[in-house]
């Protein structure tokens, strides 16, 4: 099957979408495919057409030439307004699939998926109305309270309108200050303080016009995948100190992640059952992962689904799929399978 792995992009998770693109091409060239590595916003100048999916390939070469781009982005969104780099469109509409290996702005927003949609061009993961609604924490929110899923209380604050404490906001300390549409937990902060807030409000403000300010849930963390509307075992993520952030996420040694999770075999279903009710309220498809707290009385939270999770071998999905029996390039293979059921 001739795929073209998407990462980069211009998000703050450009760098992790690169990691999660070579891996996903290197599983996926193990299994026989002809995928090739594509950074959606800086594309290829020189494409070979006759030869597009070559049978020999340098994965390593083509993450060279991706992260030459790394300290560009920024300069180089002040002078283009059109998001897809050079041959990207042409390169996606040869391949039997876009495995999106993209995460953050305009990766898991469902503006790629909508323009995907439109151009007939099959691609992994949900479609741009799950992905949309998935992307805005403060809408799932609103939603998952609406559909009986137990999430953390909140409120959504807008820069224009902004207040200067919690208690404006009607949000006891400590609490949670986040970026609404942010990923990996860049600009996330758990606020102790009014001092903080104004600090944590200024930092979220800083990503974007939108924040969310909830509740602080003292507790576990753990993460449901479901693909294909079914759920995989739960993971329990440990951070061996403060909370599972951008730097416990992705620096090895921070954390101690369990799957299965210990839990009860009741708490196991439901945490499972409240993954899938979650997945299903964000009109979800093919596979997602969802992020949960539960507190000392054995109470649980979602706090947010990840329509796009992150697809290192050693990423939480691929570790509860492990657990199931499945390798890391049987996972990237289902995936695409349940993928084009939809498509």
């Amino acid at each position: 099957m001739k795929v073209v792995v998407l990462a980069g992009g211009i998000s703050t998770e450009r760098e992790v979408s690169i990691v999660s693109g070579k891996k996903v091409c290197e599983a996926l060239r193990e299994k026989g495919h002809q995928a090739i590595l594509l950074d959606v916003y800086f594309g290829m100048k020189q494409v070979d057409w006759e030869n597009a999916f070559p049978a020999e390939y340098s994965i390593e070469e083509a993450v060279n030439y991706i992260e030459k781009f790394n300290g560009t982005v920024k300069e180089e969104k002040k002078n283009r307004k059109q998001f897809f780099g050079e041959n990207v469109l042409k390169l996606c509409q040869a391949a039997d699939i876009v495995f999106l290996a993209l995460h953050g702005e305009n990766g898991e927003n469902g503006k790629v998926q909508a323009s995907f949609d439109l151009l007939g061009i099959p691609y992994t993961g949900s479609g741009y109305l799950g992905s949309a609604l998935a992307m805005d924490k403060g809408l799932s929110k609103q939603l998952f309270t609406k559909s009986g899923v137990p999430t953390p209380t909140g409120v959504i604050a807008v820069k224009a309108e902004e207040k200067k404490s919690a208690e404006e906001y009607g949000i006891h300390l400590p609490c949670v200050v986040k970026p609404s549409c942010g990923g990996s937990s860049v600009g996330v902060s758990i606020v102790n303080t009014e001092e903080e807030f104004s600090q944590a409000m200024e930092e979220a403000f800083s990503y974007e016009e939108e924040v969310v300010i909830e509740e602080y849930i003292a507790g576990r963390e753990f993460s449901v995948g479901v693909v294909d509307g079914e759920a995989y075992p739960v993971i329990e993520i440990a951070p061996i100190q403060g909370f599972y952030d951008y730097h416990n996420k992705y620096q090895a040694g921070c954390t101690v992640e369990t799957c299965p999770a210990v839990l009860t075999e009741e708490q196991t279903k439901e945490m499972q059952g409240y993954a899938v009710k979650a997945y299903h309220t964000l009109k979800l498809e093919s596979y997602a992962r969802m992020d949960f707290l539960m507190n000392k009385e054995g109470k649980m939270y979602c706090l947010e689904a990840n329509t796009l999770p992150g697809m290192t071998p050693t990423s939480l999905l691929p570790q509860e799929a492990a657990v199931l029996g499945m390798s890391y390039a049987d996972l990237c293979e289902k995936l695409i399978e349940v993928s084009l059921k939809r498509a």
